[in-house]
């Protein structure tokens, strides 16, 4: 997250994803990875090939692996809070995964599912929803950001 004060023009804030759900992708991919190797080896030993391969395949799936992690850490983000609007990205079933401000109705916690979420309600009847624990931060620091964007744009 990258918060900036009241006073400046064009406030912008990211919430990136949440280090669990970063921990699960990268998991999964160490779980490829390791399948990937299981299925080299043995081609390796059933072609005789040079074993030279399977230490450039694990060198190329630990670049990628610390690529991958890189890219989630830092660079992904999940929300993006603007003067203008929001956007919401690598979440399934967000719905409307952008909307400017003058376009919300409202933004409302909700637990469909028993899954914590807040909710953007949108006046064209579409709406936008959030898992709160596929964010890093504080959920009430991403809801009260939300409703403060929701009060300036209503200014």
């Amino acid at each position: 997250m990258r918060p900036m004060s009241s006073a400046q023009p064009n406030r912008v804030t990211d919430y990136r994803l949440a280090p669990p759900v970063t921990a699960r992708f990268v998991g999964a991919y160490l779980v490829l990875l390791a399948v990937l190797l299981l299925v080299v080896t043995a081609v390796v030993v059933a072609a005789d090939l040079n074993a030279d391969l399977l230490v450039l395949v694990l060198g190329a799936g630990l670049l990628g692996l610390i690529a991958l992690a890189w890219w989630l850490r830092s660079r992904l983000v999940v929300v993006r809070l603007t003067d203008a609007g929001y956007r919401v990205r690598a979440i399934r079933a967000a719905g409307a995964t952008e909307a400017r401000w003058s376009e919300v109705e409202d933004a409302v916690a909700a637990a469909p599912s028993g899954i914590d979420c807040l909710v953007l309600r949108l006046r064209d009847g579409r709406s936008t929803t959030i898992p709160v624990q596929l964010v890093a931060g504080d959920k009430d620091d991403l809801a009260r950001d939300v409703r403060d964007h929701l009060e300036r744009a209503a200014r």
